[in-house]
């Protein structure tokens, strides 16, 4: 048990190191009967993984180098995204650009093209990436006459074929799924959260003659309530900005919040190691408005479908809070199980801060200065 609960946490700071550079690309489709545009964004660094963009390699890319290795950027994408309608749709010669977007610049490839079919649905085939980093994923946002639909494309998930109307009910599970998906891969989100709930299973010793220190409850209805009242704050709060950001009422600087985001799990680790805040469900809160500006960021990336606006909102924010309590699902009985023991007292609670407080202070600097600390990024 002792060993499942290292190895979890081993490989959730390692994830946790590249948290702030995830492998995503925009896939924009627009089709109305046989006329199709298509705009894809793709991240210089993945381009740079993939075929190389540094001619002289001063880790500088510039517009002209990007301009040099034009004819094998358009071949390298358009080997990886296929289009049918009634057939391969054809593509033109694309036209490229640059962009910027939260995590650095990115290319912008746009062709316009056409399908064999006016009608129909669209079969849409993603590998980008998949070949060289399984963790990469297409963002979708599909216009199919009228129709929006956004999903994730990913190794699992590289074929998706669309209706050209789509339910209601279809529209709330597609945003479900998202939002179960982002908690996931939202490793700063997690980290946060986990470092809120390690002392759950937890609570101080009397100053009576026996020692400070902590001791495990006694009864795992007392770690539940605890666990209960954090994960509560949390989801209410972030489900407020997420709500307010994603509808365009509150607009935060990206850097700001994602900062704020990395000082949330420093804040949150160093408050485990010199006990400051005692109720850590108002960390939850506070900071849970924070994060909700974070997971807004990617629903504004999907897009909300103006026809069934509210029942998308609502889905992916119930998908966050299911891949969160899937998370608290797995975390709260092994906390419990191993709450006695000097392993998950000390190493798991202090050692486990102790990491994620530094994880978090990179992160923190890197995306409040816009400097590497990391050696691959």
């Amino acid at each position: 048990m002792a060993r499942a609960l290292t190895m979890a946490w081993l490989v959730l700071m390692a994830g946790a190191a590249l948290a702030h550079k995830s492998s995503d690309s925009y896939l924009m489709v627009q089709v109305q009967a046989d006329q199709v545009n298509v705009q894809w964004d793709i991240a210089l660094r993945d381009i740079q993984f993939a075929i190389g963009l540094d001619s002289n390699g001063d880790d500088q890319i510039t517009w002209g180098e990007l301009q040099q290795k034009e004819r094998e950027l358009q071949a390298w994408a358009v080997s990886r995204l296929s289009l049918q309608r009634g057939g391969n749709c054809t593509l033109g010669q694309a036209s490229l650009q640059v962009d910027e977007h939260t995590d650095g610049g990115y290319a912008v490839l746009a062709w316009s093209g056409r399908c064999p079919q006016q009608h129909g649905p669209l079969s849409i085939q993603y590998s980008l990436l998949f070949d060289l980093d399984a963790q990469h994923r297409g963002l979708l946002k599909l216009d199919l006459d009228g129709a929006t639909h956004s999903a994730v494309l990913g190794p699992q998930s590289g074929v998706m074929q669309f209706a050209e109307a789509t339910t209601v009910g279809a529209q709330f599970v597609q945003y479900l799924w998202q939002g179960v998906w982002h908690i996931w891969i939202g490793f700063d989100h997690i980290l946060f959260l986990l470092a809120l709930l390690l002392p759950a299973v937890l609570m101080p010793r009397r100053r009576d003659g026996h020692g400070d220190g902590v001791h495990g409850v006694s009864r795992f209805k007392d770690a539940s309530l605890s666990v209960l009242a954090v994960v509560t704050a949390f989801t209410l709060a972030h489900s407020i900005t997420l709500s307010l950001a994603a509808l365009e009422i509150i607009s935060l600087p990206s850097r700001l919040v994602e900062s704020a985001i990395a000082g949330s799990v420093v804040f949150a680790a160093a408050n485990n190691l010199v006990p400051m805040v005692q109720g850590r469900w108002l960390m939850a809160f506070f900071f849970g408005l924070i994060h909700g500006f974070g997971f807004a960021s990617v629903l504004t990336e999907l897009g909300l479908p103006t026809g069934a606006l509210a029942v998308s909102l609502v889905g992916f924010n119930l998908g966050v809070e299911f891949g969160q309590l899937a998370i608290v699902a797995v975390f709260l009985p092994l906390a419990f199980v191993l709450r006695h023991t000097p392993f998950y007292q000390r190493g798991v609670l202090m050692g486990g801060s102790l990491a994620a407080l530094l994880v978090a202070l990179a992160w923190f600097v890197e995306r409040a200065f816009n400097v590497s600390v990391f050696w691959w990024t």
